[in-house]
Order: C-alpha cells, then structure tokens, then sequence
C-alpha cells in the first residue's frame, strides 16, 4: 500500500484525532490544520499529497479554497468533508473539482480507501459547467440520502443514461429533473412521460409521433416525445409497464440514436438524454419475461436507488416542516409542529413515501384548528380502526404473542389453498427487527449506547444491524437547527 503525506483541515479536534490516527495506522504521514489561514502556512513547508478539508471553517468555506489549490497544485487530490450533507454541497464539491466528497458522520474505512484511492489515481479537476443552486428539491440530511447525493452529482455532467429506482412516492422526478436542472442540458425542455398511463396502442405515436392519416383520427402530423425533448431530457417513468412491443422500438432508437413517425419514412436524429424510473424490481421483470434484459442495460447506465421515507430518519420531520412552510407560501393556514407531532411522524410506516407526507401535512394545515400540530392532530389522520383495534389489544393486557399468531393465520389465509413462499421464519424475524430498531433508536432519542442497553445488545451489534437494516444510525436524535 502506498503512503503519503495528508493534510488535515478541520477545526473539530475530535474528528482530527480519530481520523489522524487511523490515518497514521495505514502508514501515513498527517499534519492537521484548524482554518484556511493556517492551511496555507503550513503549505509554505509542508508538501501534502492529498489534503482533506472540512467545508465550514472559522475563516471561510473550504470548497473556495479548492480553486486556490488548483492553481498551485493542479493534481493535488481534495477531499471534503461536510456536516451540511445536502444535494447543492455534493454537486458543488464535484464543480470545484474534489476527488470525492464524504457527508459527517464518515466511515473511518470509507475515508481510509477514498484516501489510497487518491494516491493511486490522478483526479478529475475539471470546473463542471452547471450552476449548483441553494434552492434545490430534494430535501434530507439522512445517510440514507447521502449515496443519493453523491451519485447525482457525479452524473450530472455526463450525458449517460439513468435508471432511477424506488416505491412509488419516493421523489423519482424529483431526482430526474434535479439532475436535468443541474446538467449541461439545463434550460431545454425537460418531458415527462408517464409510461402507465399511456395505453398500449397509442405508446409508439405518444413517443414517436405520427404523421397524418397514419391511423383512424390522425388528422394532422404530431411530434412526439422525443421531438419536443430534442436537446432537453425525456423522462420515462413507470417504464417497467412498458409493452415489450414499445420496448423494442425503444431499444432501436437508443442503439442507433434516431427514429421515425409513425406513417413516415423521414429519419430523425435523436438528441435526447435518457432518464428512466420504476417502482418494479427489473431484474424480477425481466425472469418473468416482462421486460427485456438488452433494454434493461441499456437503460441501467447509471443506476440511483432512492430509499424509502421509512429509512429516511429525521428527514421526515424537515419534509413535514418544509411542506408546512410551503403550504403557508401557497395561501394554506400557517402552522408549527410540535415535538410531539414530529414523534408520532417517526414511528409510522409511510407506505405511500414522500407524497403520503405531503399530502397528510396538507391536511392536518387545513383541518388543525390550534396553530400548532400535535401528536393527537397526526393520530386523527393517520390512524384507521384496524391499527386502534390492534393497539388496544396490545395494551389491554393481551400478548405480543396473541396478535403475531392472529396475523400470520390472515397471512397464510391469504396463499390458500397453496402455502407462502419459503423462507418465512426470516421474513418474520426481519418484519419485527426494523420496528424495533426504530422504535428503540427513537426512544433512545438516537444515543445508541442507550439503545443498545435498552434491547440488550452490546453497541457494534446494534449498529451492524441498523446497517443491515438500512436504518439511519442518527434516528431520533434532535434536529439542530
């Protein structure tokens, strides 16, 4: 393994220790600063082969000091660190020409390898021509968010196609039209074409256009899809209920890259980029020959896994408040949300993802009367007779037990006459061990040396599993403002 000499700017003398040290264990030389000024000194005598840098510093932005260094240094890796960990810090970090960027809390073996991986390689310091703007859609601070950040900004540029996936309600326009607005194709028509809605015999003529009299009630030529994007982005969602039909049509345009109307002969250059979304499983799609493996990677360029709400942490509570925020700009009555509230958000499912959110934030600012929203206001909305019934079985003395067994006989009532698919010992440990997590991490308000006593574990089995479960480590823990 090769070593080098590492600079460290950070004023935070916890994160200096520990990261130094596991830096020095790899067999590299670290020398540590707390601001840019005293980066700069150090500079002057020491020669570092990669420098790691903290975003906000006392004495300035350390994403501005990146061009600094480049002028000096033009292949000197830069890594930064950020407690900010939103899309805008990612994208701007990429712009500045950083070699990775990694949001607080960092895993100490990730910085280690990003560390060699930038003594082994040259980085790509090239200014990226997109305009990282504050105002951006997407809304989150969560690890789980983090990869979600990280990949967007490395696409961005690149006109490569995109294969967005995640449940229904996720955000996937969002994140197809942030890497649009973003991107060098940003300020041409950005379409967004529902593939579900469209009916099967219409697909080819909604995609393609036609020209007149090519089928009954084609009075007149139509462009399609991919002629009003010409130059722009075009946005295939639900592409996973494409007809195979539509899909090899498809599969012809992005391999030669130009198509014609339905009814005509005249070919046309396609100049479109490619982004596609689905809340089905491809891989399951295409074993059940529903969807055509060719396409699938033709589309799978650049795949972005959008997490559900559920694993999503605290970013329930900055989305409620956001869309509280954004109703009252809209003319809905303003309201605040009590801890209480964000609380009983927490703990729900949120089986409808970020549009289930926004939709019962709405409501509870039409329909609370107080200007503050409480737990009580959020159970009135969200609550439903079976989950009251449940509850009350549950705290009226009878067991966990009890409600588990009466659960699995409408489970397998359900398959009847045939059985579930195998392996249902797992699914059921796994249904009861993400609610628990979470329930205890939030009890614990996301001290996990608390949560860990509280379920009876020693922490580094806490935190394997709440990995394993994709459940964000700060879960419960107050948001600081």
């Amino acid at each position: 393994m090769k070593s080098g000499r590492i600079l460290l700017v950070d004023d935070d003398e916890a994160i200096c220790l520990v990261v130094s040290e596991a830096l020095r264990r790899d067999g590299h030389e670290v020398v540590t600063a707390t601001c840019l000024a005293e980066q700069r000194r150090i500079r002057e005598q020491f020669t570092p082969d990669i420098i790691i840098t903290d975003v906000i510093l006392p004495d300035g932005n350390g994403l501005d000091s990146i061009a600094e260094l480049r002028l000096s240094s033009p292949n000197l890796p830069v890594i930064v660190l950020s407690a900010q960990n939103t899309l805008s810090t990612a994208v701007r970090a990429t712009e500045e020409g950083a070699f990775e960027y990694l949001p607080k809390p960092f895993d100490l073996d990730e910085l280690c390898r990003v560390v060699r991986d930038g003594l082994s390689r040259k980085p790509q310091l090239e200014r990226k021509p997109a305009d990282a703007a504050e105002d951006l859609p997407l809304i989150g601070r969560s690890s789980a968010m983090q990869e979600v950040y990280r990949t967007i900004a490395r696409v961005v540029p690149l006109d490569l196609s995109v294969l967005i996936l995640g449940e229904s309600g996720t955000g996937k326009e969002l994140v197809a039209r942030a890497i649009h607005d973003l991107g060098p194709r940003k300020g041409r028509p950005f379409i967004a074409v529902n593939m579900a809605a469209i009916p099967k015999e219409l697909i080819e003529a909604d995609l393609f256009g036609h020209e007149r009299g090519a089928f009954t009630g084609a009075l007149q030529r139509a462009s399609g899809k991919f002629e009003q994007a010409s130059g722009g982005t075009l946005f295939l969602d639900e592409i996973g209920d494409m007809p195979l039909d539509a899909q090899t049509r498809l599969l012809r345009v992005l391999q030669s890259g130009e198509f014609t109307t339905v009814g005509g002969n005249r070919i046309i250059r396609a100049n479109v980029r490619i982004i596609a979304a689905t809340n089905r499983n491809p891989v399951e799609l295409i074993a059940g020959n529903q969807f055509r493996e060719d396409l699938y990677y033709r589309l799978n360029v650049i795949p972005v896994a959008l997490p559900p709400l559920r694993q999503r942490g605290d970013d329930i509570v900055l989305l409620a408040k956001h869309f509280l925020a954004q109703g009252a700009s809209q003319g809905l009555p303003s309201k605040a949300l009590a801890e209480s509230a964000a609380a009983r958000l927490l703990v729900h499912d949120w089986p409808g993802n970020v549009r289930e959110l926004e939709n019962l934030v709405r409501r509870l600012a039409v329909l609370t009367r107080e200007d503050v929203v409480e737990a009580r206001h959020v159970e009135q909305q969200i609550g439903n007779r079976e989950d009251r019934s449940e509850e009350q079985t549950i705290f009226a003395g009878e067991s966990l037990a009890l409600v588990v067994e009466q659960h699995l006989q409408r489970y397998f009532s359900s398959f009847a006459p045939d059985l579930p698919p195998d392996g249902l010992s797992h699914r059921i440990a796994g249904a009861v061990d993400q609610p628990l997590m979470r329930a205890a991490m939030i009890a614990a308000r996301g001290n996990q040396i608390r949560a860990a006593r509280l379920l009876g574990v020693n922490r580094n089995t806490l935190r394997k599993r709440l990995a394993d479960l994709g459940i964000d480590p700060a879960l419960g823990r107050p948001i600081r403002k």
